[in-house]
């Protein structure tokens, strides 16, 4: 019998959606499941998206240029000028979601066997990324006892062998909600720029930005054009996650006519999606005002009651729409399970991502769950109130 491949051996399970067959069983059973585990926003996407792809006039659904349109690259050009940003058109690759450019940005940087340093918890598909590029992910531990602050520097150094060639941050942070100052992205500059190293910078969450607080990005650093590539994506933006565009931005021309290459051989974005994507830039500022506030008092309540469980620590995000938790049980997976599969509150229970599966490192991170509070205010009480009896139950067992 033929065999599988090493690599797709190594690929790791979602661990946002591996328990999906749990909650398939728990919702026959007829319970009402409450998910906590994935960044899905029920905010509406921007009517002028839709209505755009519903009007377009279309005979011949061809491709596109493998860069994507230039008239949406132009237009994201202008909206990134309008954001501070200096990223001209030339500088935008448009990519089939967040990923692919992810993808590309790490086929463009490095080679196999190389390495790249992620601070963790990290977006849990960085590690399937890495796997599918063969490329070794090198983990720098952040802890929620500094609200997943960058760690230090020195950390950082001890780590960078001949064989580093990025390092790589998710700003604001998934699954940590962490948001990186001005002054740790300068460090970060400094020290890709000594070591001649490329700095990716994941920054998808970029305006959901809490408490006043202002997103720096890489793209804004002097001195850092040839080290810099910038990850973008319209999924949670303009809650448009099943468009599945996104794209690489960088100043180094090198980098950006290899990455072109890796987009010759997909050949193009998809054409309705691009439609959707260029129009959803005339979103007014409107929408994000009140998209904004609306995650802000999902935040505050989620905290607000999570807090109130006896037994547990929780980091204040300053950004994203997602937090950690570490839970007064021995185990999130066997926990995340067990709520689905024997655990019901009055019909209902809740779906958690174990956040084991955001750390590289192993055994770490075993009694702590990330959770997205995408759900209405009243869902999210209702939901800590299902985890705080479903704790005690699971604790007497």
């Amino acid at each position: 019998m033929p065999k599988v491949s090493i690599k797709g051996q190594q690929m790791p399970e979602s661990p946002i959606r591996k328990l999906v067959p749990y909650a398939e069983i728990a919702k026959k059973k007829g319970h009402k499941v409450y998910h906590l585990n994935i960044g899905q926003p029920d905010i509406k996407t921007p009517e002028v998206a839709l209505q755009a792809v519903k009007n377009a006039d279309i005979s011949v659904l061809e491709y596109s240029h493998s860069a994507g349109f230039e008239s949406y690259r132009t237009k994201l050009s202008q909206y990134y000028k309008n954001h501070g940003l200096p990223i001209d058109t030339q500088d935008i690759i448009i990519t089939t979601g967040g990923s692919e450019a992810l993808l590309f940005a790490m086929g463009s940087t490095m080679d196999a066997g190389e390495e790249i340093i992620i601070p963790e918890p990290f977006y849990a598909n960085y590690n399937g990324f890495s796997t599918a590029s063969g490329v070794k992910v090198v983990p720098v531990i952040s802890g929620i006892e500094t609200g997943f602050a960058l760690p230090p520097i020195e950390a950082f150094k001890k780590l960078i062998t001949p064989k580093t060639k990025a390092i790589l941050i998710c700003n604001p942070g998934n699954p940590t909600g962490y948001l990186y100052s001005k002054e740790e992205i300068l460090k970060l500059a400094e020290i890709v720029k000594k070591h001649d190293l490329f700095l990716i910078a994941d920054e998808v969450y970029r305006e959901f930005i809490y408490d006043g607080e202002e997103h720096f990005s890489v793209m804004n650093v002097p001195g850092l054009e040839e080290h810099a590539i910038m990850i973008d994506s319209v999924s949670k933006r303009y809650s448009m996650c099943g468009a599945r565009i996104g794209c690489i931005v960088s100043k180094n021309a090198a980098v950006m006519s290899t990455a072109m290459k890796f987009a010759q051989a997909r050949l193009s974005p998809p054409t309705y999606a691009q439609i959707a994507s260029e129009a959803a830039l005339d979103t007014p500022q409107s929408y994000f005002d009140a998209v904004i506030s609306e995650y802000k008092d999902r935040r505050d309540t989620l905290i607000t009651e999570l807090q109130k469980i006896e037994g547990i620590t929780v980091a204040t995000p300053k950004g994203a729409f997602y937090c950690i938790a570490k839970l007064p049980i021995d185990n999130a997976d066997k926990f995340a399970q067990w709520l689905l599969e024997s655990y019901d509150f009055n019909g209902e229970t809740v779906m958690v991502a174990p956040a084991a599966g955001f750390y590289s490192t192993p055994n770490v991170g075993l009694d702590e769950v990330r959770i997205a509070y995408v759900l209405k205010k009243d869902d999210l009480i209702k939901s800590v109130q299902i985890l705080k009896e479903a704790i005690s139950v699971y604790n007497q067992k």
